[in-house]
C-alpha cells in the first residue's frame, strides 16, 4: 500500500536537496568561495576517486537492472542502495574537492591555468569533444539528480507502477552519467599536476 503522504513529505526534501546540491555546485567554482586547506593537505587523491564512485554506481545499476529483470525484488533493491551510496560518496568527495581546489583545464599542458596557442593546437579537436561530452554530463547529472530522489521515493512508499514509469528514462540517463563521468576523467587524466 502506498503511503502517499509520507512521499509528499519526501518529494519536498528531494526539491531541497536538489536546491541546495545545485548551489553547492554553483558555487563551488567561484574564486570567493574556494576554502584554503591547511599546509600540506592536498585533496588531490579524490578525483580518481570521484571516477571509481561513477564507475562503481554503473555496476550497481546494471546489476540493479539484471535483478529486476530476474524479477529478485530484494537483491535490485540492495543495488539501488549501493549506487545510491556510491554516488553520495562521489558527490560528497566531489565537492570537497571543488571548493578546496583549482581547476584542471583540458589541454593545459603546462599545468599553469592557461591554454596557449600551441597547447590549443596540440589538443585539436579532442578539446571540443572532451568539453561537448563534459557538458553533457553535467546537464544530465543535474537534470536527473532530483528524478533519481523522485524514483526512489516511488518505490520506497509503495508506488511501485509510478516507479517503474520514472525508472524507464531515469535509469538511461542515471547510467549514462555514472559512465561519462569516468570517461571525462580519463580524458583529463593527463592535465592533472
Amino acid at each position: 500500500m502506498a503511503d502517499l503522504a509520507k512521499a509528499k513529505t519526501l518529494n519536498r526534501v528531494a526539491w531541497v536537496l536538489t536546491g541546495v546540491v545545485l548551489l553547492l555546485v554553483g558555487l563551488m567554482r567561484r574564486p570567493q568561495f574556494k576554502i584554503q586547506l591547511p599546509e600540506g593537505v592536498d585533496l588531490g587523491f579524490l578525483p580518481p576517486f570521484h571516477s571509481l564512485m561513477n564507475a562503481l554506481t554503473a555496476v550497481a545499476l546494471i546489476m540493479a537492472l539484471v535483478y529486476i529483470k530476474k524479477k529478485d525484488v530484494k537483491k535490485h533493491q540492495r543495488a539501488v542502495y549501493v549506487a545510491l551510496g556510491f554516488s553520495t560518496l562521489f558527490l560528497l568527495s566531489y565537492v570537497a574537492y571543488h571548493f578546496t581546489s583549482s581547476e584542471v583545464i583540458y589541454g593545459d599542458i603546462n599545468g599553469d591555468k592557461e591554454l596557449d596557442a600551441a597547447e590549443l593546437a596540440e589538443v585539436g579537436i579532442m578539446r571540443t569533444i572532451y568539453l561537448m561530452l563534459l557538458l553533457l554530463h553535467i546537464i544530465s547529472a543535474a537534470v536527473i539528480f532530483p528524478f533519481i530522489l523522485f524514483t526512489f521515493i516511488r518505490a520506497y512508499t509503495g508506488q511501485i507502477e509510478a516507479h517503474r514509469k520514472m525508472a524507464k528514462w531515469v535509469f538511461p540517463v542515471w547510467l549514462f552519467v555514472a559512465i561519462s563521468g569516468p570517461v571525462c576523467y580519463l580524458m583529463l587524466m593527463p592535465y592533472y599536476q
